[in-house]
């Protein structure tokens, strides 16, 4: 069986880099945090209080999609994925990607915001990713976990419930 080639998406806060590093130390693979692959420019405008636009996140999600897909023995990358159409743009690269949506209330996520002191994404830009984020669809490959719970916990319901398929296999 191949190992999964996962994105752990949601908003600024979700986990997405802690989840994203444990599921790919549980599968095996290499791990990529997402932010880590933002132009300067990006971050400057994050860390000034604006949000990023369509424009500015084009070429974040071409390295993205890149990395994943230079990764045939499996990957696992933490990524907002807030819109469709973003992870349309990284299932250019790898059609049959994973998504695991960390997902929590407003409240739940604030409070783990505010335990990351110098993060470059502020508080205040929590409402703007609420705003922007559509959750995934029903013809997207993915699986919602509750964030509200030990890391552990999310790991684990991650894992027990990600098949791995094959370049064969039909969704």
């Amino acid at each position: 069986m191949s190992q999964p080639l996962l994105v752990v998406m949601g908003v600024s806060g979700s986990g997405k880099s802690t989840v994203g590093a444990a599921l790919a130390q549980r599968f095996g693979v290499p791990f990529e945090d997402a932010d880590d692959l933002h132009p300067a420019a990006n971050i400057a405008k994050m860390s000034a209080g604006q949000p990023l636009d369509d424009l500015d996140r084009e070429p974040w999600l071409e390295r993205i999609g890149e990395w994943l897909a230079t990764r045939a023995d499996g990957g696992v990358v933490s990524c907002s994925a807030l819109k469709r159409s973003y992870r349309d743009h990284l299932r250019r690269h790898v059609p049959d990607l994973g998504f695991v949506h960390l997902e929590g209330s407003h409240e739940v996520i604030a409070r783990r915001q505010a335990s990351r002191p110098g993060h470059f994404m502020p508080a205040s830009l929590l409402a703007s990713q609420f705003a922007t984020l559509e959750p995934l669809e029903a013809d997207e490959r993915g699986i919602v976990v509750d964030v509200d719970q030990s890391v552990d916990a999310i790991v684990e319901q991650a894992v027990t419930r990600i098949t791995p398929t094959t370049p064969d296999e039909e969704n």
